[in-house]
């Protein structure tokens, strides 16, 4: 089956989702028709949020984009994400740039990712300058140590709100 080359998967730990996430999601938007925030993870690891949490906060980050008509589905994964971008039928991974660190880190993925499925193509957003110092490992280190994380969160977001909760 052809591939709809109009979705594409955001995948990523997102733990948590960042400004530089929501950055990088509203430049993906201006190329595709349809995006799964695709957060991953692993049962073996222990994450400082759990998924089902972290799916709740992206949800919750990216409404007003949806109510303004983006087509975004959050969701949680295991295993390959060239797997999931062939049970969603889709064509592209977006993949978000903060440095040139990123790029080589995030390149070999992507020709592991094409050798596996060459019909997949990885699509490198970088972020914007004043969000390209943000990362979700940072974010954590502030929020574990008490400081203000909301500098670094999408402006609808309450970290509080989701640390310790359930869903």
């Amino acid at each position: 089956m052809k591939p709809d080359r109009k979705a594409a998967i955001f995948p990523g730990s997102f733990d948590p989702f960042t400004l530089g996430h929501m950055d990088v999601l509203r430049s993906a938007l201006k190329l595709f028709d349809k995006i799964y925030i695709a957060v991953g993870y692993n049962h073996l690891k222990h994450g400082f949020l759990p998924p089902q949490t972290r799916v709740a906060l992206i949800q919750d980050a990216v409404r007003p984009l949806i109510e303004s008509g983006a087509d975004i589905e959050v969701l949680s994964y295991t295993g390959l994400t060239v797997n999931l971008c062939r049970e969603k039928n889709t064509g592209f991974i977006i993949r978000g740039l903060r440095t040139t660190t990123d790029f080589e880190l995030e390149s070999v993925i992507a020709q592991a990712n094409r050798k596996m499925q060459p019909e997949t193509v990885t699509v490198f957003i970088p972020a914007s300058h004043s969000y390209s110092f943000i990362s979700s490992t940072v974010v954590r280190d502030v929020i574990i140590n008490g400081g203000d994380a909301a500098p670094f969160m999408p402006t609808n977001i309450r970290i509080e709100d989701y640390l310790n909760k359930t869903i």
